[in-house]
């Protein structure tokens, strides 16, 4: 995808408002698909092996009005900062900087609190975070997949960008660490969401049965995650980290 003629990211304007569009070339897919990257609050093209930029910038144009209402609804990014809060579980714990503290950042009393320099804060929370997410994550879907006679090959948390979880075809399942900040039901629905997938690749009705059998959170979670999850997604860390696996 990446030439000098073809370029992996541009800026635009739409509806007045400055944003970019990041181009990928998918050889699975059959035809342009367009999305909202509300982590960047840029707009994803997907062209297929022979699709043409052209119609990428076609199908853009026919849903500019869509790409605003999306682009413009996005809550505002937060930066995780010392005095700020930032949720756990779905519950607000307020960031403590103590340079005096050793180790990195330690969860209690809905408080996080963060030793060494400041410029590290970020870091050290999300790293937390993170490392909270890997243990309860795995818990859950080890749970959940003993109930249907099956085990994961793999557990894994990322920063995603637009998923929250998914199952790879040798069952390896991952999540996003941000799913942590949400409510315990939300996390017990995406973890069951991703250990159906190990019985059914598909969303097909056995697959909706068993998710149901494993779940009874699959409405109130998806309403939660289509309203409150866009704003977990802004969330911003000042220096990128490698989650653990």
């Amino acid at each position: 995808m990446r030439s000098n003629s073809e370029p992996s990211e541009e800026p635009i304007v739409i509806a007045g408002r400055p944003t970019s569009i990041c181009w990928r070339r998918s050889a699975r897919a059959r035809r342009v698909a367009l999305k909202i990257d509300p982590q960047a609050g840029a707009i994803i093209i997907t062209l297929p092996p022979r699709g043409s930029r052209r119609a990428g910038l076609a199908l853009l144009r026919g849903h500019e009005a869509w790409v605003a209402a999306r682009l413009a609804a996005l809550p505002a990014v937060m930066s995780i900062t010392a005095g700020g809060t930032i949720p756990i579980f779905g519950e607000p714990h307020t960031i403590v900087h103590d340079p005096t503290h050793r180790g990195g950042a330690v969860v209690a009393d809905a408080k996080i609190l963060v030793a060494g320099q400041l410029e590290f804060l970020a870091r050290r929370v999300s790293d937390a975070l993170q490392s909270i997410a890997l243990k309860q994550f795995s818990s859950l879907a080890q749970d959940k997949a003993i109930k249907i006679n099956t085990h994961p090959h793999r557990i894994r948390i990322k920063d995603t960008k637009t998923r929250w979880g998914s199952c790879t075809a040798d069952g390896t399942l991952m999540f996003s660490w941000r799913l942590i900040m949400a409510p315990p039901f939300v996390q017990d629905y995406v973890i069951a969401h991703e250990v159906a997938h190990l019985r059914y690749m598909n969303h097909s009705p056995d697959f909706w049965t068993l998710l149901n059998r494993l779940t009874p959170h699959r409405t109130a979670a998806t309403s939660w995650l289509n309203l409150q999850g866009p704003g977990l997604l802004r969330i911003a860390c000042s220096q990128r980290t490698k989650a653990p696996s």
